[in-house]
């Protein structure tokens, strides 16, 4: 069962005071304890490595599971008390206040965080000083990522305005949404019901957003593995040199690339991999005059003779 953010954050804190207590703990024992699958116990256990007590680094927890049983190798370590040094601290105040103003937000989750950080003010001292003049705010992402989150954990469809940039037009849709992820930007995973897939929608390209009473229920789909990126190209995928002006700047963000160089125009030399350079001809029909396809050559004049034909098709 899909759930949402503050829902797994909250699972994975207990785990460890749970894992903890129990050394040893069979793996499927532990999955019933916390009613999630065995594969969803795994999940957790190959995010919590890279949790710890330091944002430096370090002090690391040192658990792992040979597929039956589950293992902490220095719990006594990671009970040690906690001292963060005045930048952490500053970082995770900012933070703190940044996340309790988000829309949304259940109130329950709002005063437990606000009462962390009110111990946390108290236990930095003069280090919390500096917090107080620093803010972070959420502007629209915010509001839809607080209806997403809303959605996941109530099981309820969303309908969509969303803007695409390759195509320039924004489209209506109903999703049943999946899960929430950020890989440098913040993502909405979904059964989109308009092209029957599973699509990713990126939370500051939807335009307007509406949580409907109708029950979400996208089909089992295998989540994919995000640990390298949204999308990754292959090191043998064929290399495609684009061109773009200022007005073209926007393939930068949205086409996953190796190396984007300025231009003296103000545009960009964009390098990029794909295992199929001949979907890319759309792109330069797209850009028109802001940009063009530079190598490989056969692929430049395919799309230059692509640009030809749509043309004489106009003159006619």
């Amino acid at each position: 069962m899909a759930t949402n953010a503050i829902d797994q954050t909250r699972r994975m804190l207990s785990l460890v005071t749970y894992l903890r207590e129990r050394p040893g703990a069979r793996v499927g024992d532990v999955a019933r304890a916390f009613g999630i699958t065995e594969d969803e116990l795994i999940a957790d256990l190959d995010v919590l490595p890279m949790c710890g007590t330091s944002f430096r680094g370090g002090d690391l927890l040192d658990i792992d599971t040979d597929g039956d049983r589950i293992w902490w190798h220095n719990p006594d370590d990671v009970a040690e008390p906690l001292r963060l040094a005045a930048d952490e601290a500053t970082a995770l105040l900012v933070a703190a206040r940044a996340v309790a103003t988000l829309p949304g937000l259940r109130e329950g989750d709002r005063q437990a965080l606000l009462r962390a950080t009110a111990k946390l003010e108290a236990a930095a001292g003069e280090a919390a000083g500096a917090s107080s003049r620093l803010s972070v705010t959420f502007e629209s992402e915010g509001g839809v990522f607080a209806d997403v989150d809303r959605a996941i954990a109530e099981r309820r469809r969303l309908w969509l305005r969303y803007y695409s940039p390759a195509r320039d037009e924004l489209t209506e849709r109903e999703v049943d949404p999946i899960r929430l992820f950020a890989v440098g930007h913040t993502y909405m995973e979904a059964w989109c019901r308009l092209s029957e897939a599973r699509r990713t929608f990126r939370l500051d390209r939807v335009a307007e957003i509406t949580l409907l009473d109708a029950p979400a229920d996208p089909p089992p789909v295998e989540l994919r593995d995000l640990s390298e990126g949204l999308v990754q190209p292959a090191a043998e995928d064929p290399e495609v040199c684009i061109e773009v002006g200022p007005g073209g700047r926007w393939v930068a963000e949205y086409y996953p690339h190796d190396s984007a160089e300025e231009l003296p125009d103000g545009g960009l030399r964009i390098t990029l991999r794909t295992p199929d350079p001949a979907s890319l001809r759309r792109l330069a029909l797209r850009l028109g005059g802001d940009g063009r396809i530079v190598a490989p050559q056969a692929l430049a004049d395919s799309a230059r003779q692509a640009a030809d034909q749509a043309l004489a098709a106009y003159g006619e």
